[in-house]
């Protein structure tokens, strides 16, 4: 499988600037309008995107997500419905690497292998599994491993030097710190607090860094981009969905272009 990871922040980087990572939940309000939705993060100028699996307990999430998770739920999307888009993603841009995150019980639900398998033949990069530490990898990072799948992991405020090795052990693709010791969407640490993280985490590995949780403007994300190696945007543009849902294409894409111009415009003057 290529490695559109490492080929996306290189040429971040060539471009002095940080990525652009945003999140929107498949099937949100419905696996019909996806598509949409997806190409409008790309027209936006996104780097790199993750899609949310729904799950009806998503313990990480904040408001925005779970509400999210039941529009989608509720629209009837499935595993096969969220791997078809996927597929259909890839096809149409066969460079912008492409994240699963979610929570174990649907990705294994019918077997590491399978979901490696299924997760490969869609076209995927990267999977996020929020709630399987380290310490239960044999879960499901030798099966994405071997497909050729990142497993990338989180790290924390609270992720200690001893905590950060099992952390980084079997991680690829990018390292996303959470920001806040909380949910997405809620709240959003100092910059102080992230500039310090960062320094931490980057001593310690190789991967690219990426921040999220809790960044919901184009100020916060262009401050957090002079630091990090990636900018991750959720429940923002989560929120724009559930404000316009089968209509809210065009405005994820201004969003998103808002976003990507002040990353831009605050690398470029730095």
């Amino acid at each position: 499988m290529t490695d559109r990871f490492a080929q996306r922040f290189a040429a971040c980087r060539d471009q002095g600037r940080s990525a652009l990572i945003t999140f929107v939940t498949a099937g949100d309000p419905t696996a019909a309008d996806s598509a949409a939705i997806l190409d409008a993060l790309v027209e936006g100028g996104a780097d790199i995107i993750e899609l949310g699996m729904p799950f009806t307990d998503p313990m990480a999430d904040g408001p925005a997500i779970e509400l999210a998770n039941l529009r989608s739920l509720g629209s009837g999307t499935t595993t096969a419905d969220i791997l078809a888009i996927a597929t259909a993603f890839r096809g149409r841009h066969p460079d912008i690497p492409l994240v699963l995150m979610g929570y174990a019980n649907p990705m294994l639900a019918r077997g590491a292998d399978w979901f490696a398998t299924q997760a490969e033949a869609a076209g995927v990069d990267g999977v996020i599994c929020v709630d399987i530490p380290p310490e239960e990898d044999r879960e499901i990072g030798p099966a994405l491993r071997a497909a050729g799948i990142d497993l990338i992991r989180l790290a924390t405020p609270t992720t200690d030097a001893a905590r950060l090795t099992a952390v980084l052990d079997g991680a690829g693709g990018f390292l996303y710190h959470v920001s806040v010791a909380g949910i997405t969407g809620k709240q959003q640490a100092q910059l102080t607090h992230i500039e310090h993280a960062v320094a931490k985490l980057k001593a310690a590995t190789d991967l690219p860094v990426a921040v999220g949780f809790g960044v919901r403007t184009p100020e916060q994300a262009a401050a957090i981009g002079r630091v990090a190696d990636g900018v991750v945007v959720g429940s923002a543009i989560v929120d724009i969905v559930g404000s316009h849902g089968d209509k809210a294409a065009p405005f994820v894409r201004d969003f998103v272009a808002s976003l990507r111009a002040a990353m831009t415009a605050r690398e470029h003057a730095a």
